[in-house]
């Protein structure tokens, strides 16, 4: 257990808040003036953390943060007891006079594995279920293509934007190339027409099994698998996982069949050899990114775990 006082971790959190708020303090004001980014607002329309709890700053587990009130409103964090203080190199004198005053704070690992012991198992299981396997990197991003197939008759999510070749050019590129979508929450977005396309056909019950390291939307979610283990997450590795998502996204939707030169983006067309040789590029150094990130939030896990077990008497 690391102590830390104000001097130490404020500065910290106050870097966290200006790293946080470069993505989140854009998407506000655009939503304050009702306004749409097709390709910024995702991570914070699709994703369920709010950017006041994305900005909020957290230490993690195995810190004690000295003179912070504040976080004794925040969910699954309790006052440290003298013991642990004294454990974690206070003076006794000190230690007690804080106990006292409850102003120092740790996360609360124990509640938090009792009261999400089954998520943390079901993260943990997909988490490293997907860093162990190979990459499968021939899908060139068709998931999109197929959310967009037969517009002519479904429409598009995208209403106020225009497909790059049309619906017939976009319908033709689905025809012409192998769909293999392992990722759900993909698959279930896609046209009635182009369910049958797919060579897999992924179900939520086999996702942690099917799940694998070059599928951008499964490299984009280890940021949601991240902050459902907030605060037991440290707010560094969160914006990690955050950044590497943004930037898929990116990838996601240069690839997609949308015309968004007019927002800043110039097409990867995936429709053809050079454009399926760059997009897999992109793709193969996202996946070895997604595998690091994968194995710190496995490590996070399981010193929770270990933590949780050797927890010395709080008395």
């Amino acid at each position: 257990m690391r102590p830390l006082e104000r001097e130490q971790w404020e500065p910290t959190a106050r870097t966290h808040e200006r790293r946080a708020g470069r993505f989140a303090d854009p998407f506000l004001d655009r939503r304050n003036r009702g306004q749409k980014h097709p390709v910024e607002d995702f991570l914070f329309t699709y994703y369920t953390l709010k950017p006041g709890q994305f900005k909020k700053w957290h230490p993690g587990v195995g810190v004690i943060l000295l003179d912070a009130p504040e976080y004794a409103a925040q969910k699954f964090y309790r006052p440290a007891t003298a013991a642990e203080l004294e454990a974690a190199g206070v003076d006794a004198a000190r230690a007690s006079s804080l106990e006292k005053s409850g102003e120092a704070m740790l996360v609360d690992v124990e509640a938090f594995l009792e009261k999400r012991g089954s998520a943390v198992e079901f993260t943990r299981e997909i988490l490293g279920n997907t860093a162990a396997k190979p990459g499968f990197f021939g899908c060139f991003g068709m998931h999109e293509w197929a959310m967009a197939y037969k517009s002519e008759e479904n429409n598009i999510r995208h209403e106020y934007l225009q497909l790059r070749l049309g619906s017939e050019g976009t319908n033709q590129v689905v025809e012409n190339n192998r769909i293999r979508c392992s990722h759900f929450d993909a698959f279930r977005f896609f046209m009635p027409q182009a369910i049958d396309k797919n060579e897999l056909q992924p179900t939520r019950e086999q996702q942690r099994f099917m799940e694998q390291p070059a599928c951008l939307h499964a490299n984009m979610d280890v940021y949601k698998w991240a902050y459902k283990l907030l605060p037991l997450v440290d707010s560094e590795l969160l914006m990690d996982c955050f950044e590497l998502a943004w930037e898929i996204r990116e990838l996601d939707m240069k690839a997609a069949p949308y015309e968004l030169r007019d927002w800043g983006y110039e097409p990867i067309e995936v429709e053809t050899p050079a454009g399926k040789a760059e997009y897999v590029k992109i793709q193969r150094g996202f996946s070895e990114r997604s595998v690091q990130l994968r194995r710190r939030l496995v490590k996070v896990l399981d010193d929770a775990r270990t933590a949780s077990g050797t927890e010395q008497v709080r008395a």
